[in-house]
């Protein structure tokens, strides 16, 4: 997935921000949809970082932002950070998504053992 995304945020990439934002969303959706039931948080918040990371370098490098400028246009009055979108196009963040990967079952797993004292 790093590869993909690699491809997609290049520095010197001249693709449209909104094309690249819903590419990235199809790509991060179905890896995370494939993962969800692994034991995989932990990836998700790495991953949901190198992609926050290299859509921030790819701006700055287009726009000619210093940092100050990506806090001015990304964060709040508060200090909060906003999401990264395009035409309402929002990067999707990967590590929003629930992992189920330990369900409890116990009424629904069939005994292999007979009782002691059959009635």
């Amino acid at each position: 997935m790093k590869a993909k995304v690699r491809a997609l945020t290049g520095r010197t990439s001249q693709q449209d921000l909104a094309a690249v934002l819903r590419r990235l969303t199809q790509i991060m959706r179905g890896w995370a949809n494939y993962f969800k039931h692994a034991v995989a948080k932990h990836v998700f918040d790495r991953l949901d970082a190198f992609v926050w990371w290299r859509l921030i370098r790819m701006l700055r490098e287009r726009h000619r932002w210093s940092w100050g400028d990506v806090r001015r246009r990304f964060t709040t009055p508060t200090g909060r950070w906003r999401p990264i979108a395009a035409d309402g196009i929002e990067l999707f963040r990967i590590a929003s998504v629930t992992v189920s990967r330990y369900r409890y079952r116990a009424s629904t797993i069939p005994n292999p053992w007979q009782p002691a004292n059959p009635v």
